[in-house]
């Protein structure tokens, strides 16, 4: 259960509400009028919540819970213990994040500016914008209306940042434009200088970095991550990408709309990512390549060449998957019969 000294909630909703919130169709014998109170994992939800099933490996939880109410598939409603009002969905997972964002909404603006926090006289606030303790607004920013700024960031000189976004503690932009709805979670890097030099071997010669960083709509940044600015070339973000905690983006890197970075990946300079590229945690994209539309990459793969559309690759080299598991499997057949000959 959400902690209500963090968190606050919604609601209650019936279960119309939440079938026109979420597209689902409920299940037959369900009281459209029913009342649900909370959201909660399936093994610990009690009468009054809602949970969800969707991976198959908790079938056996589902066929135990006690919530009152779940989403699930219409596949798997046969195993719904006797009592549970069904929410029948082909996407569980979706629909329960739509519930569960009814009964916890962000938390919005609240149009305060806290007296510590500097505003250039050049800049330009949107109505309902919220500054927290010691922020500081630098000459010509432009901050969209409803956008909430967390305390100790910092926006530098002409950046713009969209509407209804939400930036926490410790932010740094500089160069930069943001697109409206987006997260900036605590400690996030945007816009300082690419990694561009001349090596030489008296001394390496830094490459100006004159390109910005342009980020989209409804993307969300996870923490302590940073996107470089580019060298010429501006360093792209597409619409509805999202980037766990500790990423790296390097200069001119190019990604797509909806592309997914897991924790301590990164991407090097120069690279693009089409629609939809997903890199598992601590995945690494060297420079200068480009990853097809769909394409994915393992947990630790390491990238080296190009990746067509909608391939998978994993290992470092990161390879096709499938023949990288045939390498992990033939090393293991020799590492086996070694052992026998001994």
């Amino acid at each position: 259960m959400a902690d209500p000294r963090f968190f606050d909630r919604r609601g209650p909703f019936t279960l119309a509400e939440l079938a026109a919130l979420t597209g689902a169709e409920i299940g037959e014998g369900a009281d459209p009028g029913r009342k649900v109170a909370d959201v909660a994992a399936l093994d610990v939800a009690g009468p009054d919540d809602l949970s969800f099933i969707d991976n198959p490996k908790y079938l056996d939880t589902f066929a135990a819970t006690r919530a009152g109410v779940c989403f699930a598939a219409p596949k798997n409603a046969g195993r719904a213990p006797a009592g549970v009002a069904l929410l029948l969905s082909r996407q569980p997972y979706k629909a329960y994040a739509l519930a569960a964002q009814a009964f916890y909404p962000a938390p919005a603006a609240t149009g305060t500016i806290h007296p510590t926090a500097i505003v250039a006289a050049s800049a330009r606030l949107g109505d309902g914008v919220s500054l927290g303790p010691y922020v500081v607004i630098e000459d010509g920013a432009e901050i969209g209306a409803g956008t909430s700024v967390g305390p100790g960031t910092v926006i530098g000189r002409n950046v713009v940042v969209g509407e209804a976004c939400r930036i926490g503690p410790q932010v740094s932009l500089s160069h930069c434009l943001i697109g409206a709805g987006t997260t900036l979670h605590a400690g996030v890097k945007i816009g300082q200088d690419g990694f561009g030099f001349a090596p030489d071997p008296a001394g390496h010669v830094k490459v100006p970095q004159l390109g910005r960083v342009l980020i989209g709509r409804r993307c969300e940044i996870g923490a302590n991550s940073t996107v470089d600015r580019g060298a010429g070339p501006d360093t792209v973000v597409g619409d509805g990408c999202w980037i766990d905690n500790l990423v790296q983006i390097g200069h001119n890197v190019t990604l797509g709309r909806g592309c997914i970075l897991v924790a301590q990946s990164g991407v090097a300079g120069s690279s693009h990512l089409g629609d939809f590229v997903a890199i598992g945690a601590q995945g690494g994209v060297a420079g200068h390549l480009t990853l097809g539309p769909g394409a994915q990459v393992a947990a630790q793969g390491g990238v080296m060449t190009d990746i067509g559309a909608g391939e998978t690759f994993a290992g470092s080299p990161a390879m096709p998957i499938r023949q990288h598991f045939r390498q992990v499997a033939a090393v293991k057949r020799l590492a086996q019969k070694k052992g026998r000959d001994e």
